[in-house]
C-alpha cells in the first residue's frame, strides 16, 4: 500500500536525524538508540497518525540485522583461539549466569510487578529476544508486558552498561568513544558481494534454525568464511549506520498502541531486573578474574544480559578481541533458548 510506504520513508527519514543527533549527545550505539526512540515516541504518543494496520517491513529489518551479523562475524579470525584456554571457565560462568539472571528477573516480575507466571517466564530471560516472545505468544503470555520486558532489558543493558564504564575508565567507551567495526573505506564494487553473503547467511540461520538466526546465520557464514581464509570483506560505515537506523525503527514501531503508564512500570521493572542481572555478572566477572587474569571489564561486557553489537564495540575500547565478546553473547543466547525450550516442554507435560 501507498500509505504503508510513505509511512517507512517517513520513519526512516526521523531515524536519519535522530540517529546523528544520538550521537552529538553521546549516546552509545547512537544510530540504533536514536531511531529507536524517535519511533518509539511516534508509535507511544502519536499511533493515530499512523495507517490501519501499519508493520514495519519486517524484509526489510531483516535483510539489515544480517549486515550487522557480518560484521561481527568478520572478526573471528585464526588469532582468537590463542584465548581458546579461557573459554571452558568463561562458559561455565555464562552457563550459570544463565540459570541464575533467569531466576532473579522472573522472581523480580512475578513477586514485584506480579506479572502471571507464563508472562514472567517469557519476559525475564536474559537472552533470545525473538525467540522469548514467540514462544511467550504461543503459551498465551501477556504480550504487551513480555515485549516491553524484552525490549527494555536490551535497552538498559546497551545504554547503562557503556555509561558506566566510561565512568569507571574515565573516557568514552563503544561507539560513543568512536569505536567501529566497519570501515568509511570500502570500495562500491563490494556491495553485491555483501548482499550475496547477507541473503546466504539468512538461509544458513533459517536452515540451521540457530538462534537469533536472523544475524547468527550470517555471522557464522562471515566467520567461517574468515577462518578459513577463502573470502575476506569489510562492511562500509555508512551501511552500518543505516543498519542501525532501520533495526532502530523497527524495534521502536513495536511499542504502537501501549500507555505510558505500561510503560513507565515496564522501565520500573526493566531498571531493577537487568541491575540485579549486571550485578551478577558483575560478582561473575570479578571470579574468573581471579581465575583465568582476564580483565574484569572484558568479562563484564562477556556477561552482560543484552547488546551483542554495542558490547563488541566496547571490547574494542578496551583493547580486547570483539569476536571473543561475541561468542559468549552467542552461547548466551542458544543457552537461553535452549533452556527456554526446556521449560516450555516441561509445562506443557505438567499442564
Amino acid at each position: 500500500m501507498v500509505s504503508h510506504a510513505l509511512t517507512t520513508l517517513a520513519l526512516l527519514a526521523l531515524a536519519a536525524v535522530s540517529g546523528p543527533l544520538a550521537q552529538a549527545m553521546g549516546l552509545p550505539l547512537p544510530y540504533l538508540l536514536g531511531p529507536l526512540a524517535g519511533s518509539a515516541l511516534v508509535a507511544t504518543l502519536a499511533p493515530h497518525r499512523l495507517p490501519p494496520g501499519y508493520k514495519f517491513p519486517q524484509r526489510l529489518r531483516l535483510l539489515f540485522l544480517a549486515i550487522i551479523g557480518l560484521m561481527i562475524g568478520a572478526q573471528v579470525t585464526p588469532a582468537l583461539y590463542a584465548e581458546v584456554r579461557q573459554f571452558p571457565l568463561s562458559f561455565a560462568a555464562v552457563t550459570v549466569f544463565v540459570g541464575l539472571a533467569h531466576g532473579i528477573g522472573y522472581a523480580i516480575l512475578r513477586h514485584i510487578g506480579g506479572y502471571d507466571t507464563t508472562t514472567a517466564l517469557y519476559a525475564s530471560t536474559p537472552g533470545g529476544l525473538y525467540e522469548s516472545i514467540a514462544m511467550g505468544e504461543a503459551a498465551g503470555a501477556d504480550m504487551n508486558r513480555l515485549m516491553i520486558q524484552q525490549f527494555l532489558r536490551i535497552v538498559v543493558v546497551v545504554t547503562a552498561l557503556p555509561l558506566g564504564l566510561s565512568l569507571w575508565i574515565g573516557e568514552p567507551v563503544g561507539s560513543a568513544g568512536g569505536m567501529t567495526l566497519a570501515r568509511a573505506d570500502v570500495p562500491w564494487s563490494d556491495l553485491p558481494l555483501i548482499l550475496a553473503a547477507g541473503l546466504g547467511g539468512l538461509a544458513l540461520g533459517h536452515l540451521l534454525r540457530l538462534p537469533a538466526g536472523q544475524m547468527t546465520g550470517p555471522m557464522a557464514l562471515a566467520a567461517l568464511l574468515s577462518l578459513t581464509g577463502w573470502l575476506g570483506f569489510d562492511i562500509p560505515q555508512w551501511l552500518v549506520n543505516l543498519a542501525q537506523m532501520v533495526i532502530g525503527t523497527a524495534l521502536g514501531m513495536r511499542f504502537t498502541g501501549l500507555s505510558r503508564a505500561l510503560l513507565l512500570r515496564g522501565a520500573g521493572l526493566s531498571l531493577l531486573s537487568v541491575g540485579a542481572m549486571l550485578a551478577l555478572g558483575a560478582a561473575l566477572a570479578l571470579a574468573l578474574h581471579h581465575a583465568t587474569g582476564e580483565a574484569v571489564d572484558v568479562l563484564m561486557i562477556s556477561l552482560a544480559p543484552g547488546g551483542v553489537t554495542e558490547m563488541a564495540l566496547v571490547a574494542l575500547s578496551l583493547q580486547a578481541n570483539p569476536a571473543f565478546v561475541t561468542l559468549h553473547h552467542v552461547y548466551r543466547i542458544l543457552l537461553t533458548v535452549v533452556l527456554l525450550g526446556l521449560l516450555t516442554r516441561l509445562r506443557r507435560r505438567t499442564g
